[in-house]
């Protein structure tokens, strides 16, 4: 079956996988194809037609747990490190036109095409590894927003922690008035974050020359552990493997046309979007790691690992009193702002590889407790003083998951039975598959760093 058979199936709701399992409906099918696209529209009124699936991908990539490993990363390190989120950044923007080729070529999101091409006890052990990996996510998002309603109103951590659950009505709400009204949303949020931080900047005065050696990677970033273990969670929380899932289903809420040009029309400006978006992540990342070094790390201050210390230091090293006000609200809105993600992440990887249809607030529920467990039980044994620990290793998980989701990725989008003419060119795949290598070396090295230690 070509790629615009697919197309055709699936929009019929009855594609036929190769291995007998039916797709009886496409990917998010309350929001499938609702955004129309105007046929004759100028290119001003396409781009925005097609604006909004690339920044609910960014927002997970400036959730909490980037907070975590960004702040940790740049008063330990300095701007050492910068040079691993610009990399981490570029690695999920080409992961991600992928992903969204793989939606716009054939019709499918990430979890469905696995689902098809392998057996049902891989698809199985993939849809386990992602569902690790949304929880993961999810402990970072439930994580902080306590950490930021207990900095704004003195909330108990674990009180913030059960607060957090009530997110789930804040989704419900968005999806019942329509796709476009979630992407609004986030859209708002990611300018709040983005305003909050380009003022945290501005009163930290960094040490720009300093920042731009450290766009240039070091090999002491391999023979550091430390320093590897921070940079592996960048990674894992700049190239998050369940937003792979996300995009290629989200970018088919768009009614582009299906014959191949307007599929490549389509995949251009889907590839535009995310390229854009994930450029504001990748400004509120970085801004965060010059953040912790121009704030702590200049001034001698090299351990404001926690999230908490650096809301208690910010405002009198800066001597700005909105500093540390300014960053909990952006740590709130970020927060709030990565659930939607995990929401609708869940929902496609179940429906995807399980062919299981539950009601978004069940589905919700689900992800929240699966969360908010291990974060009661840390905060409550562990003491609150091991939660940005908890965070930082959310998104070690985060990496250790990412070639479960890669490497099918890459594998599809070269298969030219599955892609027809979107096939990866030879140049293309050379370097995403030097991308999963970079992530599989990573790792292996990690490990082998905690063996021998």
């Amino acid at each position: 079956m070509d790629s615009t058979t697919q197309i055709a199936a699936l929009n019929a709701g009855a594609a036929t996988a190769p291995r007998g399992q039916s797709v009886t409906l496409p990917s998010l099918p309350e929001a499938h194809r609702t955004v129309p696209i105007a046929k004759g529209a100028s290119w001003l009124r396409k781009v925005l037609a097609f604006a909004g699936p690339g920044y609910l991908v960014a927002v997970g990539y400036m959730d909490p747990g980037n907070w975590a490993t960004d702040i940790g990363g740049g008063s330990k390190f300095g701007y050492t490190l910068l040079s691993v989120i610009v990399i981490s950044n570029f690695m999920a923007m080409l992961l991600q036109a992928l992903s969204a080729k793989l939606g716009i070529a054939t019709g499918r999101d990430l979890a469905q095409a696995c689902r098809e091409h392998y057996s049902r006890r891989t698809s199985f052990v993939l849809w386990i590894l992602c569902e690790i990996a949304i929880a993961a996510c999810d402990l970072a998002e439930v994580l902080g927003s306590a950490v930021a309603l207990k900095l704004l109103f003195g909330l108990p951590l674990i009180a913030g922690v059960l607060i957090t659950a009530l997110d789930v009505l804040i989704v419900l709400a968005l999806q019942g008035r329509g796709f476009r009204m979630i992407e609004a949303f986030v859209v708002v949020l990611i300018v709040s974050i983005g305003a909050c931080f380009a003022y945290e900047i501005f009163v930290a005065q960094p040490l720009w020359r300093e920042a731009a050696r450290g766009l240039i990677p070091t090999a002491e970033i391999l023979r550091n552990r430390e320093m590897l273990y921070l940079a592996i969670g960048i990674l894992g929380a700049t190239v998050m493997p369940h937003n792979l899932y996300l995009h290629s289903s989200i970018v088919q809420t768009r009614a582009f046309g299906t014959s191949v040009p307007e599929r490549k029309e389509a995949l251009r400006f889907a590839v535009a979007d995310s390229t854009v978006a994930l450029g504001f992540a990748l400004f509120i990342n970085a801004a965060i790691l010059i953040l912790g070094a121009a704030a702590f790390h200049t001034r001698g201050l090299h351990n404001v690992a926690e999230i908490a210390d650096a809301y208690k230091l910010l405002s009198p090293v800066l001597g700005a009193g909105l500093a540390s006000t300014i960053f909990a609200c952006a740590l709130l809105a970020s927060g709030q702002n990565s659930t939607l993600t995990g929401t609708l992440a869940g929902q496609i990887v179940m429906e995807g590889f399980l062919n299981i249809r539950l009601k978004p607030w069940i589905r919700r529920l689900i992800t929240r407790a699966i969360a908010i467990v291990p974060a009661v039980l840390v905060i409550g044994i562990a003491g609150e003083s091991k939660v940005t620990a908890l965070l930082i290793l959310s998104q070690v998980i985060l990496c250790f998951q990412l070639p479960f989701a890669v490497i099918p990725l890459i594998q599809f989008t070269g298969d030219r039975k599955k892609m027809g003419e979107f096939t990866n060119s030879r140049l293309i795949s050379i370097i995403a598959w030097i991308v999963a290598a970079v992530v599989l070396a990573l790792n292996a090295e990690y490990l082998y760093l905690i063996l021998r230690a």
